[in-house]
């Protein structure tokens, strides 16, 4: 009997040994969760038995324990690097499609050849669908899905609207408005331009000039607006050669003695731009002056703005404290592209280790419940950031003397053991 007491703790201290060991080997390891062993003693009774006189039987291995208490944070310059700071496991998928789940702490992300999130692996980060005001679409685990980061946003849209807004100096010097030449600054009061577009998504210039009509009679508040796109004339029909100075299409713009507008008319259309880049030639514009007024300080530019747009490359990938993942593109476009999917258990002791610091649902662990992080009990997503091993090497340091006097002293029970028999076997 006592061979076997000695034996069992000499096993219960290799199995000691044995995870100490694994906590040191993954010290390093992102979102690794240390392990505890715990032993239980085994005693055998019965009914006829002597409960004051029985000793116990030895020890046994009740549990190899996951410790999921939180590790520290480490910071890093990639956008795509996440950790969970709180309660909650990120959702992975080995395959597209699939609806098989392992869930992990290590948020050590990045874009595989085809733009989808994965991590190390290659098992792809499940997210929910985004809608436009950042909301998920749906909460449930199989509604989960891999995020592809799409390189490029939009399609081209023609420039149709043009809005603007105006400060024009009331103390400028009027000028003769058949004099008026775009080649020549003396011969306009002021201007301002803008990037328009066209039906492929090219750019082009559009370019306003303002001109203090001397003809006007008191209290002399005319102007005349011109429009250029391209250096062309943008209120009559392309010609050429262009038209001939003098004969330019401006259009008037009037204010009262309070310097507010009183034009009848603050929308101009603009006639055919006819560009010959295989875009739609037919292109018209109308510009809206949405805010003018005339005072004594300087020209100055309110508003300025167009609803024409080109094809936006990627420029960055933003992620939110709430999981909400948005892509901003060249074009001054930014996409909600999903939000970072992430469960919790009732009892993560019971998840089942499956390698690659991840972790599959089990009878143990109870459903996985689903959430938006930063939510209810669900931990927020620290960007550019990674939870380090919770591993406390000063602690398995001690652990591992203890497991180590622990064997020896085992050990030895069992040679006092052996001496024991020798000495029996020896009696005459």
């Amino acid at each position: 009997m006592s061979f076997n007491i000695a034996l069992s703790g000499v096993n219960a201290a290799q199995k000691d040994l044995d995870v100490t060991a694994n906590n040191i080997a993954n010290v390093n390891t992102l979102g690794f969760k240390e392990s505890r062993a715990e032993f239980a003693d085994v005693y055998a009774n019965s009914i006829f038995s002597n409960a004051k006189t029985n000793t116990g039987s030895g020890v046994q291995t009740a549990s190899v324990s996951q410790q999921f208490h939180q590790g520290a944070l480490q910071f890093t310059n990639n956008s795509l690097d996440m950790a969970i700071n709180g309660s909650g496991f990120f959702v992975m998928s080995n395959e597209q499609g699939s609806l098989d789940r392992t869930f992990t702490r290590a948020g050590a992300f990045r874009l595989n050849d085809q733009g989808f999130i994965t991590n190390s692996q290659g098992h792809y980060l499940q997210t929910y669908q985004a809608n436009a005001d950042g909301t998920p679409a749906g909460l449930g685990l199989n509604s989960t899905q891999a995020l592809k980061i799409p390189d490029k946003a939009g399609e081209p849209k023609a420039t149709e609207n043009v809005d603007i807004g105006v400060n024009l100096p009331a103390k400028a010097d009027a000028l003769t408005v058949a004099d008026f030449d775009p080649t020549n600054s003396a011969t306009y009061t002021s201007s301002t331009s803008m990037t328009i577009y066209d039906s492929l998504g090219g750019t082009h210039t559009m370019t306003q000039y303002f001109v203090k009509d001397d003809t006007a009679v008191a209290p002399a508040n005319e102007w005349k607006m011109f429009v250029f796109v391209d250096g062309q004339d943008a209120f009559q029909p392309r010609v050429v050669p262009p038209a001939v100075q003098g004969a330019w299409v401006g259009q008037d713009i009037s204010f009262d003695t309070s310097g507010n507008l009183t034009s009848a008319v603050t929308d101009f259309d603009t006639e055919e731009l006819g560009f010959t880049n295989g875009s739609d030639g037919t292109q018209k514009i109308q510009v809206t002056i949405t805010d003018a007024s005339l005072n004594s300080g300087p020209f100055e530019v309110t508003s300025n703005s167009q609803d024409g747009t080109t094809v936006g490359r990627l420029t960055k990938v933003d992620v939110g404290p709430d999981g909400l993942i948005q892509a901003t593109y060249s074009n001054g476009t930014s996409e909600n592209l999903g939000i970072v999917a992430m469960a919790r258990f009732p009892n993560d002791q019971g998840l089942t280790q499956v390698g690659d610091t991840q972790w599959r649902e089990s009878l143990l662990s109870g459903d996985a419940v689903t959430g938006q992080p930063n939510t209810g009990v669900f931990g927020k997503v620290s960007v550019a950031a990674l939870e380090q091993s919770n591993t406390n090497l000063t602690s398995e340091l001690v652990d591992l003397i203890t497991a180590q006097r622990n064997f020896q002293a085992n050990s030895r029970a069992l040679e006092v053991n052996s001496t024991l028999q020798q000495t029996i076997l020896q009696i005459r």
